[in-house]
């Protein structure tokens, strides 16, 4: 086995706290990762105090982990010792359903293994990166470019928050000529706005918080819209062809899709932790649609970082020793951070 040390929550309410566990033994097609770096997403959070009811407890999490290869199996191919490396939602899927064959194994029909907070398939517990080190086949596991090196920290979030907004911004191919809405300036949202700038698009961000304009515009937004001001809103009617919504708190979603054109497209990569009451007439009205988005498959992703690579994207973030870690959470609650917390594992 291999020992790990971390941090854990070790029941709903106990916040995390120094943990020490072991790794399954690394088999000939695994990569042993050292971390270097972890995002804390908001998920984390939902998940460490039980908010979405699936929570198993030791809890280590974390699934934005970047870092470098300690050691590799016999059979491991595109992985040698000292390269980066990085690690996202899903360290395993049953690889032969359709969708796994087709590179969606974030659609597993089986049910993909988590990073954390996850049963692997031979029933055992795994754990995350907010820790010194991981075990993962190598499918699961993805290059980081030489080029990103000097920004890896702020690499880290590109392993959820990145690929959660580029993966729909790809599928419904988001490009010059369209005009594209991006609902919230987080951790996702930041992310959605430099994806679609970078792809062509002209690009609105929505924000309740007025004090965002600047920093929008600074990352790629073509105008910024607040969305309290109804006038505002109500100017802008049937005029956008994809809305990317990456709000994870209640909200008016109508809203949203009654800025839609015709055949217009509102895609939900937030997730509230109450369900959103959507009016027949905000959808039949133009032929919209309201659909959802999760991460990307394995392939997506690489082409994902690779992407960043070329055009030197990267998340803005706030890089934090690991004993802050509860004061990032509160503050990631109060949405008070721009726009990612990083942990810094070389100081666990």
């Amino acid at each position: 086995m291999l020992s790990s040390k971390g941090y854990a929550a070790q029941s709903p309410t106990s916040g995390l706290a120094p943990f020490s566990f072991e790794r399954r033994d690394p088999g000939p097609s695994d990569v042993v990762v050292a971390i270097e770096f972890c995002g804390i997403c908001h998920s984390d959070i939902h998940q460490v105090k039980d908010e979405w009811h699936n929570a198993m407890y030791p809890m280590v999490p974390g699934h934005e982990i970047v870092g470098r290869v300690l050691s590799v199996g016999s059979e491991v191919k595109r992985f040698k010792e000292g390269d980066l490396a990085g690690v996202g939602v899903l360290v395993d899927s049953c690889r032969v359903c359709d969708n796994c064959r087709a590179d969606e194994e974030a659609y597993c029909e089986k049910g993909f293994v988590g990073t954390y907070n996850a049963l692997g398939y031979d029933g055992v517990l795994v754990h995350g990166g907010y820790s010194n080190n991981i075990v993962v086949d190598e499918r699961y596991v993805n290059a980081i470019a030489a080029s990103l090196e000097p920004k890896l920290a702020a690499v880290a979030p590109l392993l959820c928050a990145g690929i959660t907004t580029y993966s729909p911004l790809k599928h419904w191919k988001v490009g010059p000529g369209m005009k594209v809405g991006i609902v919230g300036l987080g951790g996702l949202g930041h992310m959605g706005l430099k994806f679609a700038h970078a792809f062509g698009a002209e690009v609105t961000l929505f924000t309740t918080s007025a004090g965002k304009e600047a920093d929008a515009l600074r990352l790629g937004a073509d105008k910024v819209v607040i969305s309290k001001d109804q006038a505002a809103m109500d100017a802008l009617k049937g005029k956008f062809d994809f809305i990317l919504d990456c709000v994870s708190a209640p909200h008016d979603i109508n809203a949203y899709l009654n800025l839609l054109r015709i055949n217009g497209v509102c895609c939900l990569v937030g997730l509230p932790e109450i369900p959103l009451p959507v009016h027949p007439f905000a959808m039949v009205t133009n032929r919209r649609s309201l659909s959802g988005s999760s991460i990307g498959g394995m392939k997506e992703t690489q082409e994902m970082l690779d992407f960043c690579a070329e055009h030197d994207i990267v998340a803005e973030i706030e890089l934090i020793p690991m004993d802050k870690v509860a004061e990032a959470y509160d503050r990631v609650v109060k949405s008070d951070v721009k726009y990612r917390f990083v942990l810094d594992l070389k100081t666990l």
